[in-house]
């Protein structure tokens, strides 16, 4: 007798990161989606742009890796939109990378092939190029495609005209991207997040904050940080347009944001700081905003009350997340009464999102009553797949409690008796000065109050046997000089968390992700050049 075959067990599908975009491409194929470099690309013509990378990677494709060293760019958004339509995992390579980190990550992580921008181009020694994937696609921006034995490089506009008519079906455990973070050991680590946990994020901010087609998003960061993910696919699952800030326009935002009429904003809140000590965050300049999310850095209460006043119309918002929570994954609203931590003066993180949860654990991960401060552990649908290559560390950073997947975020953190989130500085920024035990984050809190200034910074120097000798604190646009802040903290610290110095300088420095650089600051202690700094204003 003819037996009817037993069925597959069915493979769990998910929804490509790049669908939407394809959607609106025909639904509203006119409608601009991308605004970059002088450059604005409707949905039919990003979308047309990304099937011909899709089309080239697919005939390539191995690892289904691919490098993206480009950002602020067409190159990088349509290599990433590209990556995402073929079926791939795109990965951010960060264009300050020396040639040997280079090197060593196209080593490790066997691309398929690179994009590059102008910028990447320019890191195309022959050393680099001989350890680079056979392929590189290159944006039309970049004048001077190299040439080298052996290796395929070609500009966008040499690509066929022909790709996969819509973004590739992918199975749930789909690698979007990976996204590498710097690590306490010196050793990066790729964060491998799934498409699906994408998707999670996506869904639940639209259900929240309902994004239009008529918004216009401003993209404030290099994709090497992963608050670029919210910006560019949030904004293309709306329909709405991506206006991308070049790094001069970021010096002076709140200009940028009204002349492109931008009504969604998110990037960390040392923006706030630099834009208040320009003095151009004044109340009512911000009118166009509806949504400001700001994340990857506490957010001082009184930096929040200054841009909700600059953005009278906009709802404002503290999200909270590592990379491994795929960008952000509690929310606190900040209304009046603003959630404040104690002893802190910061807005709380607040409340996990749908299909996520939040705890404090104790050093045996066992959970914490509220009130007590722990390390903040996190669970559900957005955890990272864990690190590339290092599945040690994975299993370390990602353990099983009581028989569920949880991420344990090393930030201190307690829950309130009303079930809030607050965040406590990191736990690697716990240090010790003279056998005390302090935390970088309380001093600063104080400092800013001393100094009158949102801008501020405290880091633990010299360092000594794994114990420091000293504080020393960083002031920006303070009026007040170093002994008048000295004398103020004097009053509400005991005297070994009083810093031993306070530079006054004219800015703090930034990393990529614009956060304050502590590493910058610490270099320039131990060369001499804070006292410099300080002397020259």
């Amino acid at each position: 007798m003819w037996k009817v075959p037993r069925r597959a067990t069915a493979i769990a599908m998910t929804e490509n990161i790049a669908l939407p975009l394809y959607r609106h491409s025909l639904e509203r194929p006119d409608a601009l989606a991308l605004s970059v470099n002088g450059r604005e690309l409707s949905y039919r013509e990003l979308a047309t742009l990304s099937r011909r990378i899709a089309g080239c990677l697919q005939t390539i494709a191995r690892t289904r890796r691919i490098g993206i060293l480009a950002s602020r760019s067409l190159a990088a958004c349509a290599g990433i939109l590209g990556t995402a339509w073929s079926g791939g995992t795109y990965v951010p390579l960060n264009l300050k990378l020396p040639q040997t980190r280079l090197i060593h990550l196209f080593s490790t992580l066997e691309l398929d092939a690179l994009i590059v921008d102008a910028r990447g181009v320019a890191l195309l020694t022959p050393e680099v190029v001989a350890a680079a994937p056979r392929t590189i696609l290159v944006g039309d921006d970049a004048h001077g495609i190299p040439s080298a034995e052996g290796a395929d490089i070609r500009s966008f506009s040499m690509l066929n005209n022909q790709g996969p008519e819509k973004p590739a079906d992918i199975t749930e455990d789909h690698l979007a991207y990976i996204e590498f973070t710097s690590g306490t050991t010196g050793v990066p680590k790729g964060v491998m997040v799934p498409a699906n946990a994408v998707n999670h994020y996506l869904k639940v901010m639209q259900d929240w904050f309902c994004l239009t087609p008529d918004d216009r998003a401003a993209e404030t960061c290099d994709i090497t940080f992963d608050l670029s993910v919210h910006n560019m696919f949030l904004t293309w699952y709306a329909g709405a347009s991506l206006h991308v800030m070049n790094p001069l326009q970021m010096v002076a935002p709140a200009r940028f944001i009204r002349d492109r009429a931008i009504t969604s904003w998110l990037s960390v809140p040392s923006i706030i700081a630099m834009m208040r000590q320009n003095r151009t965050l004044e109340p009512g300049t911000l009118p166009s905003l509806r949504l400001s999310f700001f994340c990857g850095e506490a957010l001082p209460a009184g930096t929040a009350r200054a841009w909700a006043k600059a953005a009278p119309n906009s709802r404002v918002e503290n999200i909270y997340g590592p990379t491994e929570a795929t960008i952000a994954c509690l929310r606190q609203p900040v209304i009046e009464p603003i959630a404040i931590t104690p002893n802190r003066e910061i807005v709380a993180i607040g409340r996990a999102y749908p299909g996520m949860a939040a705890r404090i654990v104790d050093s045996a991960l066992r959970p914490l009553p509220s009130g007590i401060p722990g390390e903040i552990a996190l669970s559900g649908a957005q955890l990272a797949r864990g690190y590339f290559g290092q599945p040690e560390l994975t299993a370390e950073r990602f353990p099983l409690i009581e028989g569920e997947r949880w991420y344990l975020t090393g930030d201190l953190g307690v829950e309130d008796e009303d079930g809030i989130f607050h965040h406590l500085g990191r736990l690697d920024n716990q240090v010790k000065v003279l056998g005390n035990r302090i935390e970088l984050e309380e001093i600063e809190m104080h400092l800013r109050a001393a100094s009158q200034s949102d801008h501020v910074a405290a880091v633990a120097w010299p360092l000594s046997d794994g114990s420091a000798k000293g504080i020393v604190g960083f002031v920006s646009g303070s009026a007040l000089d170093e002994n008048t802040i000295k004398d103020d903290l004097r009053q509400r610290l005991p005297s070994y968390m009083v810093p031993s110095a306070v530079h006054r300088v004219g800015d703090l420095p930034l990393n990529g992700n614009g956060k304050v650089d502590r590493k910058a600051l610490l270099t320039s202690l131990d060369t001499g050049t804070a006292a410099v700094t300080e002397n020259a204003l």
